[in-house]
Parts: C-alpha cells; sequence; structure tokens
C-alpha cells in the first residue's frame, strides 16, 4: 500500500469508522470532488446541478439502513464549501455518520466549511454521527467550519454526536435546531483543543411545538493556549422541556468562554441550564497514581473518560 493510500484510509476510519467500503448507502468526497458512491433501494444519493454537494432522500418507512458521507482533504491549500441536504421520510430509523478529516503536509491552509441540512419526516427517528479529524507534519493551517440546521415534524428524533478529535487549527461551529410537537432533539458536542488552536461552538434550540423537548450537552478540554467560547442557546416557544449543561477542563494556559442563555416564550416552557470549568481534580490523579499510574497517564485516562 502506498503512502497516499495509508493517510486516506487513516482519516476515514478516523472519522468514520471504516474499513472498508460500507454496505448501505455511501458518498465520499475526497479532494474536491466525488471518490465513490453508492445508493440503496431505499437512500438515493444525487450530486447537487447548481453548487457543491449532494441531496439525500430517505424514503418513508426505512429502518435499520445507515448512510455514511465522509470528506477527506489531503492536498495542502485546498478550500471548500459544500451544501448537504437530507430529505428523511416518515417512520424512519437510521443512521447517518459524516466527518471530515484533514491531511495538511503543506504550508498553505487547508479549510473544509460545510452546511448540512436536515428536514426529518413524522415519528422518524435519526442517529447522527459527526467527527473532525486532523493531522500532518506541514505548517499549513487545518480548518473546518461545519453548520449544521434541523427540522424535525411531529414526532421526529434526532440524536447528534458532534466530536472534535484533535488537530483542528481552527473551528467555528453553528447549529440551530427547531423541535416540532412532541419530538426530542439531543445535541452531545465533545471538543479537545491543543497548542494555539481556537474553536468557537454556537447553537440554537428552538422548542416550537407542544411537548417538544431538547438537551444540549457540552464536554471540552483544553490544552497548553488553546482558546474555546459555547455559546449554547435554548428558545422555548412552546410547552416543553429544555436543558443545557455545559462542562469543560482547563489545562496549561488554555482559556474558555461558556455562555449558556435560556429564553421562555411560553408560560409552560420548562427550561435549565448549567455550566462548569475547571481543572482536574487532584484527587482524582491520585487515586489513579496509587494504582500504578503516572501522572500523564492519569491525566490521559481521566480525559479519555470524560470525553467519552
Amino acid at each position: 500500500m502506498n503512502k497516499t493510500n495509508q493517510i486516506e484510509e487513516t482519516l476515514l476510519f478516523q472519522v468514520a469508522n471504516m474499513t472498508g467500503l460500507p454496505r448501505d448507502a455511501y458518498n465520499i468526497r475526497k479532494n474536491g470532488g466525488l471518490s465513490a458512491r453508492s445508493s440503496t433501494k431505499n437512500i438515493t444519493i444525487k450530486s447537487k446541478t447548481d453548487k457543491s454537494g449532494i441531496d439525500i432522500f430517505i424514503r418513508p418507512g426505512t429502518r435499520g439502513e445507515s448512510v455514511h458521507i465522509p470528506v477527506i482533504i489531503t492536498e495542502s491549500g485546498l478550500e471548500e464549501l459544500v451544501y448537504n441536504d437530507f430529505y428523511i421520510g416518515e417512520n424512519c430509523d437510521v443512521d447517518i455518520i459524516a466527518g471530515c478529516g484533514i491531511h495538511n503536509d503543506g504550508h498553505n491552509r487547508s479549510q473544509h466549511d460545510g452546511l448540512h441540512t436536515f428536514h426529518v419526516g413524522k415519528n422518524s427517528k435519526i442517529r447522527y454521527n459527526e467527527k473532525h479529524y486532523g493531522e500532518g507534519n506541514g505548517s499549513g493551517e487545518r480548518i473546518m467550519n461545519p453548520k449544521t440546521v434541523v427540522y424535525l415534524e411531529e414526532g421526529a428524533f434526532i440524536q447528534m454526536d458532534m466530536v472534535q478529535i484533535r488537530g483542528v487549527d481552527s473551528t467555528k461551529r453553528y447549529t440551530k435546531v427547531e423541535v416540532g410537537k412532541n419530538a426530542e432533539a439531543v445535541l452531545a458536542e465533545r471538543l479537545l483543543t491543543q497548542g494555539k488552536q481556537t474553536a468557537v461552538s454556537e447553537m440554537d434550540v428552538f422548542l416550537n411545538g407542544a411537548g417538544s423537548a431538547s438537551r444540549i450537552i457540552s464536554r471540552s478540554v483544553a490544552q497548553d493556549e488553546s482558546s474555546q467560547t459555547f455559546y449554547p442557546r435554548m428558545i422555548g416557544n412552546a410547552s416543553g422541556f429544555g436543558h443545557v449543561q455545559c462542562d469543560s477542563i482547563l489545562m496549561g494556559h488554555a482559556k474558555i468562554r461558556s455562555i449558556p442563555a435560556i429564553t421562555a416564550n411560553n408560560p409552560n416552557a420548562q427550561l435549565v441550564h448549567e455550566a462548569a470549568i475547571g481543572r482536574i481534580a487532584g484527587d482524582q490523579l491520585l487515586k489513579l497514581m496509587t494504582l500504578g499510574l503516572t501522572e500523564q497517564e492519569a491525566e490521559e485516562k481521566i480525559l479519555s473518560g470524560f470525553l467519552k
């Protein structure tokens, strides 16, 4: 296997847990173009004709299937903006695996900006996994700016696991979810920054339907001289329940700002928020070190568990 293939396989494994081509639908984007694609009877993927990106159509009643849509970049200096739209019929139960990996060995900036829009039909259940990962020995930056917009119809459910593993120099993330009647959205975000990396994450969740519910769960670790800023906002426009939770660990000379906000525009909206920022507790380190771990090993163990 040549070096190029090894790099590509590493990126696909890191962001989409792929060790080969998936058995269900998939669309692999590489260096600004289509690398591989497969549709199924129930999931159709088409290229957009007016701009860069794809449309994914999932037939009503589709259950037990998945669609992979990873993006990888291995060319230094490549910058792209991609639009992906998901049209999910009623009564579906599917997994969507996305993610972007950048390998930059050059001196120019490599950047992926993506806009994902989800239209989730009545009583459908979606699990969305998105991982961002950067690597390479070049001085060129690795930048990823994802924007995600979700519309949940009556009784729909989405769980979004959005993870930044490591190696991303700069990210500006924005997530917007409109939750309909008796629908639910669970947004779990995990971020790791190191060196001088920066991360900004904004979320707006609108509880628009009676009986709607949402949870925002943010966990992050900032190391060295990196910085992070979080703006999770929950807006209750109808009777429903919303919970915002932000937990962060600071290491080295890093900085974190967490600014959760809740707004009730309906007297029956129940909204809660909580935020905590701090260092690793000394008693946690001491307990693990008494079991034979070094201080570094103990820190890594704690961080691994915290970001799960």
